[in-house]
């Protein structure tokens, strides 16, 4: 069970830092900020996934929810509402579609 939350957790700790450094963001505090918001709300989703349900409208209520968070969070760091919103939705997609990139691809390499 560890694994299943810890490796998620650290790629999109990764992933959304990455992001923010691809768009100029070099605020240790926005920085440091991303890696404490991500886990306050990736463990609970994935844990939440894992243990009810997986299912499309899980995951789209999921992250849909994960966003709002994450942008109020953002608000809070930068004062400004568009960054904010930049910020929560480009991190939080790039990570999803990274995260389901991946899994296709360990899916393709098991299969043969």
């Amino acid at each position: 069970m560890l694994t299943k939350l810890l490796v998620p957790l650290v790629a999109t700790i990764a992933i959304e830092l990455a992001v923010l450094l691809f768009l100029g963001e070099r605020r240790r505090q926005v920085l440091y900020g991303s890696v404490v918001i991500n886990m306050l709300t990736n463990v609970p989703l994935n844990l939440y996934a894992l243990s009810v349900s997986n299912g499309p409208s899980t995951v789209i209520v999921g992250e849909l929810l994960v966003i709002v968070i994450e942008m109020l969070w953002y608000r809070w760091l930068v004062k400004d509402w568009r960054q904010a919103f930049i910020y929560s939705l480009l991190c939080n997609a790039i990570s999803y579609l990274t995260g389901l990139l991946i899994q296709m691809i360990f899916m393709h390499l098991t299969l043969y």
